[in-house]
């Protein structure tokens, strides 16, 4: 079953910051695709069996916080 998780990470400003937390979060297991919105600073993560804590350990291993 496909669910998204959608997280407020205020930090990000360029294609770089996007970059990271894509290759960071794409890693946690279950995740099949995210989706970094530079204009409203939001995060979206699809995926099946999503953990939450683990998605946003990845977003901090990039070096961001989730709002």
């Amino acid at each position: 079953m496909s669910e998204t998780a959608t997280y407020n990470v205020p930090a990000i400003h360029c294609a770089h910051c996007a970059m990271s937390i894509r290759e960071e979060v794409s890693e946690v297991e279950g995740v099949d695709d995210v989706v970094v919105d530079l204009e409203t600073k939001i995060v979206t993560v699809s995926g099946s069996d999503l953990d939450d804590s683990a998605l946003r350990a990845a977003i901090e291993e990039a070096g961001y916080e989730a709002a």
